[in-house]
């Protein structure tokens, strides 16, 4: 499984538009993708993900920073390097996260499962609901 590992990480840091045309050599056609926004199955499925990702965000790249196998699965750290294309222009985001991926016998993804804290690492980077969130944190902790 570390050579099909090697291939998905190999993948992901050098994911563009035109390779996510051909994410059937990494992912099972049933796979199943969820994140804190998303929960489909289906290669389609995930295909539009990151189709969207490509439009609603400029110049977005993983950095895998460290990676776990264990049999048929896989935990992956990462940065995910961007800028809003709305707000904030040109302006380098970054969020860290985290993925369990589980494999098929021929190495494809039938899981890919995102771990990252969408409050502190999206909504405080918003106008308006970045100040919220972060009014919202200054009184939890209190």
């Amino acid at each position: 499984m570390n050579t099909a590992v090697n291939r998905i990480v190999e993948a992901f840091q050098t994911l563009t538009p035109a390779s996510v045309e051909t994410l059937d050599t990494l992912y099972a056609a049933d796979a199943r993708f969820k994140d804190p926004f998303n929960d489909v199955r289906g290669l389609p499925e995930i295909q539009r993900i990151f189709r969207h990702m490509y439009v609603n965000l400029e110049n977005p790249r993983f950095l895998i920073r460290e990676r776990i196998v264990q049999g048929t699965q896989c935990f992956l750290t990462w940065e995910f390097h961007f800028a809003f294309r709305r707000f904030k222009q040109g302006q380098a985001q970054c969020i860290l996260g985290g993925s369990h991926l589980v494999l098929n016998h021929e190495g494809r993804i039938t899981l890919h499962r995102d771990y990252w804290d969408a409050a502190e690492e999206l909504y405080e980077k918003l106008p308006l609901v970045g100040s919220l969130m972060r009014w919202m944190k200054r009184r939890s902790n209190s």
